[in-house]
């Protein structure tokens, strides 16, 4: 793994806390059933490309 791949790995890694983040808060609220659904899928593309980063 090169300099460029860790870096992107790093900023996708802290790009997933913050999403989880938002995630937990909108859990707590639950005022829209669509924005939890949205950060589970968007939380788990950022998964699918840290993998896929990782594999290259």
């Amino acid at each position: 793994m090169n300099k460029k791949v860790k870096k992107q790995i790093e900023v996708l890694r802290q790009k997933q806390e913050k999403t989880q983040k938002l995630l937990n808060d909108a859990k707590a609220q639950t005022d829209d059933p669509a924005e939890v659904r949205e950060l589970e899928q968007q939380i788990q593309a950022i998964k699918t490309k840290i993998d896929e980063l990782k594999s290259s």
